[in-house]
């Protein structure tokens, strides 16, 4: 499977956050914290342990915090010794990347953008055949080399990953491994609703409009459920959204014991 720099992860990271207003009136939702670090870092820690380093990230409300965070991430994380009288840059002592060996472009899709305009507005960006797209508030021990491989071995145009939390996301109805029917936010039959963490090929960017009210979660994937073009693979381990204060008090608190998206070791 394409890893390394070869194949995209892009990461909606746009949205006001209303929900969680707590953290978010003062920072955008993907810089709010678990154990001290921003939600979007272990997001990016999840991908990065199966080998994807290449992140595009879908920049909208307080998108410069998200910029300034990674200017001076080897900063923030490294110890170094700074001559004030001279021009020289500061000189870092054993840095090693932090082990973050990570490419990241950051795109501004739009301070008032629904996710679709947002994912459409990078298209400039993406290089290959296919791309990872994920949003910037949700974390699991999703199996990203299993969820890459089911979607080449179906040959669709999308693979979405369904999961089975308590709250209420967009339902899937699935016939077998197809998205017989993709609902925004309906009663829940049998529980499997949409986690993100899609695999895409390129060709659903033509599904996508440069309109600041196109809704990735309605039409486009409607429609690619509508012609038997959206799979699901289903995730039956961790997965939880950081929607409200309670969902950051949750996860913080399982940061503190054993986090069960914590797959990396470094």
């Amino acid at each position: 499977m394409p890893r390394g720099l070869e194949t995209q992860v892009v990461i909606l990271c746009g949205g006001m956050g209303t929900r969680l207003r707590e953290e978010t009136e003062f920072r955008p939702k993907p810089l709010v914290e678990i154990g001290g670090r921003p939600i979007l870092w272990h997001i990016m820690k999840i991908y990065s342990h199966y080998g994807f380093r290449n992140f595009v990230l879908c920049l909208g409300y307080k998108g410069h915090m998200i910029k300034d965070y990674f200017l001076s991430y080897r900063l923030m994380n490294s110890d170094f010794t700074l001559r004030l009288r001279e021009p020289d840059k500061p000189r870092f002592h054993g840095y090693d990347g932090c082990g973050e060996d990570w490419q990241i472009t950051f795109v501004d899709t739009g301070s008032d953008a629904q996710t679709g305009a947002r994912v459409k507005r990078i298209e400039p960006y993406i290089t290959g055949e296919h791309f990872l797209l994920t949003y910037g508030d949700g974390v699991g021990d999703v199996r990203i080399d299993e969820l890459w491989d089911f979607h080449q071995q179906h040959g669709r145009i999308g693979s979405v990953t369904g999961v089975r939390p308590v709250s209420r996301y967009g339902e899937l109805l699935l016939m077998g491994d197809l998205v017989n029917k993709f609902d925004e936010k309906p009663p829940l039959h049998d529980g499997t609703v949409s986690g993100g963490f899609f695999v895409f090929r390129r060709k659903f960017l033509e599904y996508l409009q440069d309109d600041d009210g196109c809704v990735l979660e309605r039409e486009p994937l409607s429609r690619l459920s509508r012609e038997k073009q959206l799979t699901c693979y289903v995730h039956s381990g961790f997965w939880h959204a950081m929607d409200t204060y309670r969902d950051f008090t949750v996860l913080n608190e399982l940061w503190k014991k054993q986090a069960p998206w914590r797959i990396w070791t470094n």
